[in-house]
């Protein structure tokens, strides 16, 4: 590993080290070489496991990226036990805010204009500050209410120097540990690397909240925030403002104004449609970014992290989901295979039967104790102990599920999260049947058909001419041509000493009734000798046959 040495990757070296060897990894401090940068009593596996609460504080503290790694990692149920996950699940980054002073000059460089002359006012306070930004509210000239979201001026320094000193350790771990073999650290962190690179980048957040508006367009009850394009740039986003509450600080009485069931079941639809039809969906979907509005509609707030899923992937998740909702282990567990990526370690047995036991398990439970999410998740730590590398829309489909199933029984404690999956993904399906036989499918498929036909002749002629040419070959793979030749050699070699025993006894036969001087026991001596050769040769034959078939 290239350790680099500028002061702020050595502090993140040793803030790494100290983090894994307190939560229980100080093998891997050693394999990493890092043991050298904390003190004796560092090293030492504590008795007791620190609580998971403690983790998420202390990536709290460790600053931005290791937040937003926080969040990634609280997809992975192959790495972290469920109360971890639930843990950084509700990791949130409430850091000092940026002095008005800052937050001014950044949006008049950003926009190019006075924010006197952009807002017609502009509240110095903000609504929330967060380790990569903050939101302030204001209101354009014409009175509209807006959210400004302002970048932290430093921040992309921060992270760059934080990935820096993570994918060297990430390299390390990877190319020296079972552990990093078995999980791909160096990939995982790439994607993380994308996926925050895309969050800093606040116009793609404005492209993904209009993508995410028109997806969702047709669903009641859900409010995506537009941008404002002309007063948004790479650091400053300008949106339409939501006036509202958090999910998660609604009481007994607030959710008494509100209709709680046909939210929920709104909140499930939307997230469904993300996933398996539309196949772009909010990668970040915790309790703090769905919002009740002031008019008793559900907003989805933050789209700074998103991702897609394949139309072939979608009908996997689909296919998954029936199976853990249905209570079929055997058809969860064929489909995580399929979309997995199997390891040299991977033991399907093993596999096979884990999730079974994991499917079955939830069969008998009550609504109230029965969550998808939950089983998704464990799924994927199931495939990780068996040496299955999940699929990245796998750990996402678990998180959303997670967090969609804690915002759900909020809102309706009696709200069956498997009916609504049922439900959703029979209707994704038919309507997926008919997409695939709408005119313009069937037209392309009537154009491929219209191909073949014009082209079948044409090879059909070509492979006629090489086979009266002699050049047609088979490509024949999964046999062993050395061991399929040496077999026909074996049975070759028996053959023509079978001839040849045959021909002595034949030969022997004859010349019975040749009249010769010469004799053995009373018979022509020629004769006689042709039958022992045949016997002799007849019997080591059967010697050699029975052995060899033995060892076999």
């Amino acid at each position: 590993m290239a350790i680099s040495l500028k002061p702020q990757s050595l502090k993140r070296y040793k803030d790494l080290a100290r983090l894994l060897a307190k939560y229980g990894r100080s093998d891997l401090v050693r394999e990493a070489g890092l043991d050298d940068a904390l003190e004796p009593g560092d090293m030492t596996d504590p008795e007791t496991p620190p609580e998971a609460e403690e983790l998420a504080a202390d990536l709290e503290a460790m600053g931005p990226t290791f937040i937003k790694l926080g969040q990634l990692l609280s997809t992975r149920a192959d790495l972290l036990p469920a109360p971890y996950l639930q843990a950084l699940t509700r990791l949130q980054d409430d850091v000092e805010p940026l002095s008005f002073a800052v937050v001014e000059e950044t949006v008049e460089r950003e926009l190019g204009v006075r924010i006197s002359d952009a807002f017609s006012f502009f509240d110095h306070v903000p609504l929330a500050s967060a380790s990569l930004g903050q939101v302030h509210r204001a209101a354009m000239r014409d009175g509209r209410p807006v959210a400004v979201k302002v970048q932290r001026p430093d921040i992309r320094q921060v992270i760059d120097d934080d990935m820096t000193a993570l994918a060297d350790i990430a390299a390390f771990l990877d190319k020296r540990t079972e552990w990093g073999r078995r999980f791909g650290f160096t990939e995982m962190l790439d994607e993380f690397r994308q996926s925050l690179v895309r969050e800093l980048d606040y116009r793609i957040e404005a492209q993904n909240l209009v993508t995410l508006g028109e997806n969702l367009a047709g669903v009641e009850l859900i409010e995506v925030p537009q941008p404002i394009n002309d007063f948004t740039s790479a650091r400053v986003l300008t949106m339409d403002f939501v006036g509202g509450r958090k999910i998660t600080s609604l009481g007994p009485l607030g959710l008494m104004e509100v209709d709680g069931a046909a939210l929920a079941d709104a909140l499930f639809r939307a997230y469904l449609k993300q996933i398996l039809e539309d196949g772009f969906f909010h990668a970040d979907p915790h309790p703090g970014n769905v919002f009740i509005t002031d008019e008793g509609r559900l907003a989805l707030l933050d789209l700074g992290m998103v991702a897609r899923v394949q139309p072939g992937t979608q009908d996997d998740l689909i296919r998954l989901l029936l199976a853990v909702s249905e209570g079929k282990g055997d058809d969860a567990a064929e489909v995580a295979m399929q979309i997995g990526d199997k390891r040299d370690v991977f033991d399907e047995t093993r596999f096979r039967r884990e999730v079974g036991v994991l499917v079955a398990e939830h069969q008998g439970l009550s609504l109230e104790h029965l969550n998808a999410g939950s089983i998704v998740a464990e799924l994927t730590r199931i495939s990780g102990d068996c040496g299955l590398r999940p699929a990245p829309e796998l750990t996402m489909l678990g998180k959303a599920l997670l967090n969609l199933d804690e915002v759900a029984r909020t809102l309706d404690p009696d709200f069956d999260p498997n009916a609504a999956i049922q439900e959703q993904a029979a209707r994704l399906l038919r309507n997926r049947m008919l997409k695939s036989a709408s005119p313009a499918n069937l037209f392309s498929a009537a154009m491929d058909a219209k191909e073949f036909a014009e082209k079948l002749p044409g090879r059909v002629n070509k492979v006629m001419d090489a086979l009266a040419e002699g050049q047609l070959t088979l490509n024949v793979q999964g046999i062993d041509e050395q061991e399929l030749l040496r077999g026909i050699h074996r049975v070759a070699n028996r053959l023509t000493t079978g001839l040849i025993l045959a021909a002595l006894i034949l030969g022997a036969s004859l010349l019975m009734s040749v009249k010769t001087s010469q004799q053995i026991f009373g018979y022509p001596a020629l004769a006689i000798i042709c039958f022992l050769a045949a016997a002799v040769g007849g019997a080591a034959l059967l010697v050699t046959i029975m052995l060899s078939d033995r060892q076999k």
